[in-house]
């Protein structure tokens, strides 16, 4: 498959080495990821679908091949740089603001963070984080972590809870020494 990708120029491929995708080939890979989170933004914000449900419009609606279309949905929705799952939408130049992230189970106790994003976006993962009261922008804290299991325990909005370490290592999150923003071009 490689050779016949390399044959109509979309890939860089030797045999046994690594390959890529041409410039090309990766600014219409960053426009379909731009356009998928653009839609999932819209169909969380403003038609009040929930967040474990938008994937499966976007990658829908991410195929329309319309430029005005998509220049209009990004001005009307404010020009967002994160989809509502915390992951960084591109700009029409396909540049993203690339904060400096970190998941819960490596915040240190005592500290606190912010959530920003979740690694897994399974629908079954999403309505656990509901479940337990977390969204995003919530301020976390750690309280405590167990010796034996690592079970982690939290605070959010004064309610406590306590957490595995898969759940944690699926929480994306920012803290005060770890939120400079760099922009990268892609």
């Amino acid at each position: 498959m490689l050779k016949k990708l390399k044959g109509k120029k979309f890939v860089y491929y030797k045999k046994y080495g690594k390959s890529s995708l041409t410039n090309e080939e990766k600014k219409l890979a960053i426009e379909v990821v731009r356009k998928h989170r653009l839609w999932e933004t819209f169909l969380y914000e403003k038609l009040e679908f929930t967040w474990d449900e938008v994937h499966e419009v976007a990658e829908q609606l991410e195929h329309i091949q319309n430029p005005k279309l998509v220049g209009k949905l990004d001005k009307f929705l404010n020009y967002p740089a994160f989809d509502p799952h915390g992951d960084v939408i591109p700009s029409a130049k396909g540049e993203m603001k690339m904060p400096v992230k970190k998941t819960l189970n490596e915040e240190d106790i005592g500290h606190s963070c912010t959530m920003v994003g979740v690694k897994d976006n399974s629908a079954a993962f999403l309505q656990y984080v509901d479940k337990v009261g977390l969204c995003m922008n919530n301020q976390i804290k750690v309280l405590s972590r167990q010796y034996y299991d690592d079970l982690i325990e939290i605070e959010v909005n004064g309610k406590r809870s306590s957490v595995s370490p898969k759940f944690a290592e699926n929480i994306v999150i920012v803290c005060e020494d770890c939120s400079k923003k760099r922009p990268v071009k892609v």
